[in-house]
Parts: structure tokens; C-alpha cells; sequence
């Protein structure tokens, strides 16, 4: 199951006091303050683990609290710093305080870490309150508390390609027999409920590959949060290109249709989705009775649009070999 948010609380560990110290040994006159100051509090830390490909780990963890610092002691002695709480997240984690806008920052790359709350800083002793005018300072600071918040974490997935399109579109059947990835394929509307990603390999010997998202299926109204819109909209963000699918075997008319609806719902969520490179796919072209027309009307549509088109059938594997061709064309595209 895809878990791509969570709400968690984050506070950093505070601040060891300082401490009131004198020194005392015996033949030693007049020994003076000697108490050491308290250690940093650790920091909470996100970063990057490449392995990750959902929030489930931290979201079953409510609340995250770094270690305090140690107080400090007499003869000197700092008191130890707290450790850092290191928590794992996956790529493309954005973070937010909860109840604002401003991103705190977004962890992409692996090894990338974030801190998100910081450690107080320790007290200091007595020691450093002495001065020619007071020798025998009684005074030592307390630990500072470390920052406290709500955070909101949010995954949006990291591909190459995403596919879009009505519900029953073929993105799932496409994806399947592309990659390794195995989707819920069914004969109903919104089999997939959570994007899925898969790792399509160029034709040949080629080692070059595309990270390739399953978006579920986008209907009228999704950039306002109809049929779950928004939580699969953003997924397609750091996509650097779109496939969008259409199912040639409705209606002629209806198929323009659909597919305008479709980028109508892009341009209105935003982001510069609706500008990134895209091609358009004719589906379920084993299920079409006239194939010939079929393929005319996706060249004309493809004229309207201003983009290349492929008639595909995912099942019977028609049109596979030119569709992975523009797909490698496409990624490269800036």
C-alpha cells in the first residue's frame, strides 16, 4: 500500500544545564569555580534512503524526539551533546509546518538530509561567569529547549514518464507489459487506487532505462479533488514527460472529447503539467473493428494536438516497438 503522507511531531532534545561548581583539594587556596557547561540537545534529521518508496515506515511513527543533552559537572567537565534522531525517508519527500504553505524543504536525491528541528543549546557553568570583580560566581544557565513542530510530510513519486487518462484508459495493462511491475488489472473503472511505478528497459542491448508511473484514472473535476484528483495529480509533478492514453475503441466523437477534458483538468491543477513533452497513445487497438480508421483518426488528432502518436494494444503487444522508441525520444526531452 502506498502511503504518501504523514503528520508527525518532531521535537529536538534540549539543552544540558550548566553547572555550579567549586574546585576543592586540599593545600589548594582559594580554588575557584570550576563547573562545566551543559551539552548540546541532537538534532531531528531526515534523509534520503533510495530503498524507500512509501512514508509507511514514518508514519507509524507519531512522534519523534531527539536525545537530550547531558548536564554539565564540576572539574570542568562539558557535559555530553544529545544524539541526532537520523530518520529515513523516501526520494521526492516534500516537508511542511503543519497549517502553512512554506516548504521547510524536499529531500530528492539519496544521502540528501534535512534538519528539521534543532537541538537547544546547553547551559553554561559557573566557570564562565568568573571575572576580577566576582571570583565566586553561584550562578550556571540552564539548557536551552530544542525547536518543537508539527510537520507535515508528503510524497510525491520521482519518474521518468507518467501515463494519464480516463479510468480503463489501459494504463495498468500498458505498464505490465512494459516492466516487472504487476498492477490490479480488472474491467471496471479505478482498478488502480495508488500510482505504481515500474522500470521499462530500452529495446536491444541497450542498458538504458525510464522510471515509468502509473497515475490512476483522472475523470472531470479531479484538480479539485474529484475521485481522489489531487492525491494522484500530484504524483505526476516531477514527471519529465506524459503519456496520455486514450481508448479508441468508444465512440470516434467521444475520443477527442476525452482527451481535451483530460488536459483541461492538467492545465487547471497547474504546476506547468500541461506544458511538459507529451505523446498521445491510441489503446486496445486489438479490441478496435476498423483498425485503419482508427489510426487515422489518432494522426489527426495528433495534428490537432501537435504531438506524435502510436496505436498500441498492450494485450497483443501491436505497436510496442514504435511506442518504446518514442517513449526513449520522450524522456530525453527537456
Amino acid at each position: 500500500m502506498l502511503i504518501d503522507s504523514a503528520l508527525l511531531s518532531v521535537r529536538a532534545g534540549r539543552g544540558g544545564n550548566g553547572c555550579v561548581s567549586f574546585r576543592r583539594e586540599k593545600f589548594v587556596p582559594r580554588g575557584g569555580p570550576n563547573g562545566g557547561d551543559g551539552g548540546r540537545g541532537g538534532d531531528v534529521i531526515l534523509r534520503v534512503n533510495p530503498n524507500l518508496n512509501t512514508l509507511l515506515s514514518i508514519s507509524t511513527r507519531r512522534f519523534l524526539r531527539a536525545e537530550n543533552g547531558v548536564h554539565g559537572q564540576g572539574s570542568n567537565k562539558t557535559g555530553a551533546c544529545g544524539a541526532d534522531l537520523v530518520v529515513d525517508v523516501p526520494p521526492g519527500t516534500v516537508v511542511r509546518k503543519s497549517g502553512e504553505d512554506l516548504m521547510l524543504g524536499e529531500l530528492l536525491a539519496p544521502g540528501d538530509e534535512l534538519i528539521v528541528a534543532r537541538g537547544g543549546r546547553g547551559g553554561r557553568g559557573n566557570a564562565r561567569f568568573a571575572s576580577s570583580e566576582n571570583r565566586a560566581p553561584r550562578k550556571a544557565e540552564e539548557g536551552r529547549p530544542g525547536e518543537e513542530f508539527e510537520l507535515e510530510l508528503e510524497l510525491k513519486l520521482i519518474a521518468d514518464i507518467g501515463l494519464v487518462g480516463l479510468p480503463n484508459a489501459g494504463k495498468s495493462t500498458l505498464l505490465a507489459r512494459l516492466s516487472a511491475a504487476r498492477p490490479k488489472i480488472a474491467g471496471y473503472p479505478f482498478t488502480t487506487l495508488e500510482p505504481h511505478l515500474g522500470v521499462v528497459s530500452a529495446p536491444g542491448d541497450s542498458y538504458q532505462t525510464l522510471v515509468m508511473a502509473d497515475i490512476p484514472g483522472l475523470i472531470e473535476g479531479a484538480h479539485e479533488g474529484a475521485g481522489l484528483g489531487l492525491q494522484f495529480l500530484r504524483h505526476i509533478e516531477r514527471c519529465r514527460a506524459l503519456v496520455h492514453l486514450a481508448d479508441l475503441s468508444v465512440e470516434a466523437e467521444k475520443v477527442s472529447e476525452r482527451i481535451e477534458g483530460i488536459r483541461v483538468e492538467l492545465e487547471s491543477f497547474g504546476h506547468g503539467l500541461v506544458e511538459r513533452p507529451w505523446i498521445l497513445v491510441g489503446t486496445k487497438a486489438d479490441a478496435v473493428e476498423e483498425l485503419e480508421e482508427s489510426s487515422r483518426l489518432l494522426e489527426s488528432l495528433g495534428l490537432h494536438f501537435g504531438v506524435k502518436t502510436v496505436l498500441i494494444s498492450a494485450v497483443s503487444g501491436f505497436g510496442i516497438p514504435k511506442l518504446l522508441q518514442l517513449l526513449f525520444e520522450l524522456g530525453e526531452e527537456k
